[in-house]
Order: structure tokens, then C-alpha cells, then sequence
């Protein structure tokens, strides 16, 4: 088994996760760390473990999941892989700082785009890439077969689905995504979300309340 471990960061109560193979390759996904103390934990743990971060991924780039990005690319040389069609956002970062009272870094520019259908490889570990637009227009999810696990930032929530009235956002569209791209995979398999609790795509298909 692979290891898999987040932090909750930041004012949204944000979930930043580190993945990494039997021989310590590590991607960090959606880094929310906004302050020194926090990008400390994240530093420390990365070193506990002894990993060697490759790869920095943002499932999409409000805010709250890329305020760690600055650190990351000043720590460990890492740019960003994202969807195309975030890219705006991600630009917009240290403009969006001040309207929540913080100081946002601007993010390196990207390493590279995700796309459906595509993969990341982090060391042994591999992860399909689904487009799942709706709480934002480039929201894509890191899918793990071998270990039965989903990271799926903020298109499904535990009980819930990502919030529609930001920029890029669509409310049928989000449900589309839920139902084409992650209902179809396995009752069993674990989500991991950008906020909350994990869950499994089968307690979310029988319980949510937003598909019911």
C-alpha cells in the first residue's frame, strides 16, 4: 500500500494531500498551506517520511487550494499541473487575496496541462485523469484503480457536491460530472475531497441528498 496522508489548511478548511510509492516519490495535491506555520507542518511531515516531492497537482485553482503553490515551487522546484481551463483563475490568485483579508503569492506559471483521459505518474503509483467540470470549468480528478481510490477536489463531498455560483461554475453541470465521471467507478472506491470527511462513491450514489 502506497502511502496517503492530508492536512486541513487554511480559512476554508481545505484538505491538502501528499501521495507517495513504496520508495517515497511524492506528489503534492492541492496545496492550501497560507501561512509559515502551516507550510512548516507540511515540510516536516515531507521529511519524517523522507519523500521526495515530483510532482505538484491542483485538482482546480480557486483559492483555497493553491495558496501553497509559491511554497512548493520555492521548496522543492515544483510548477503546477492543472487544466487548461483554470489557467485564469490560477492568475488570478494574488488579486483574490485581499478580498478574504490574506496575502496571496502568485503561483508559478504551470508545468503542464491535464487532460480526460490522461494520466500522471507519480514514481510506480498511476493515476487516470477525469474532466469534471461544474464547481469550476477545469475540475479534474486523480483516480487511483490499483489502490481503489479517487481524490476528487470539490466535485463531490461527503453528503454534499461542490458550491455552483463561483465563476465557471454550473449547478447541471456539476451533477453531470458526478453521475458520468465518478458514479460510474466502483461502489467500494474511496473518495478523498478538497473539504470533509472521505467517503466511497457507493454511500454517495444511495445517500447524497443531491441525487436522490
Amino acid at each position: 500500500m502506497s502511502l496517503l496522508h492530508f492536512f486541513t489548511f487554511n480559512l476554508f478548511s481545505e484538505n491538502t494531500y501528499i501521495v507517495a510509492d513504496a520508495a517515497g516519490d511524492a506528489a503534492i495535491i492541492d496545496p492550501g498551506c497560507m501561512d509559515v506555520q502551516e507550510q512548516q507542518i507540511l515540510q516536516a511531515y515531507i521529511i519524517e517520511k523522507g519523500l521526495k516531492p515530483v510532482l505538484l497537482l491542483n485538482t482546480h485553482c480557486h483559492i483555497d487550494h493553491v495558496l501553497g503553490n509559491r511554497f512548493v515551487y520555492d521548496t522543492y522546484g515544483l510548477r503546477p499541473c492543472i487544466h487548461a481551463a483554470d489557467e485564469k483563475d490560477l492568475d488570478r490568485l494574488e488579486s483574490y487575496g485581499p478580498i478574504f483579508g490574506i496575502r496571496a503569492m502568485a503561483s508559478p506559471a504551470p508545468a503542464g496541462y491535464l487532460k480526460h483521459g490522461g494520466e500522471v505518474a507519480v514514481g510506480t503509483l498511476k493515476f487516470e485523469l477525469r474532466e469534471a467540470p461544474g464547481h469550476s470549468a477545469g475540475s479534474i480528478c486523480f483516480i487511483n484503480h490499483e489502490e481503489g481510490y479517487v481524490i476528487s477536489g470539490d466535485v463531490l463531498f461527503a453528503g454534499s457536491i461542490g458550491r455552483t455560483d463561483l465563476p465557471g461554475g454550473n449547478h447541471a453541470t456539476l451533477l453531470q460530472s458526478v453521475k458520468s465521471q465518478l458514479f460510474t467507478l466502483p461502489h467500494e472506491m474511496v473518495v478523498y475531497a478538497g473539504h470533509g470527511p472521505a467517503t466511497t462513491i457507493g454511500r454517495e450514489k444511495q445517500h447524497n441528498p443531491f441525487f436522490q
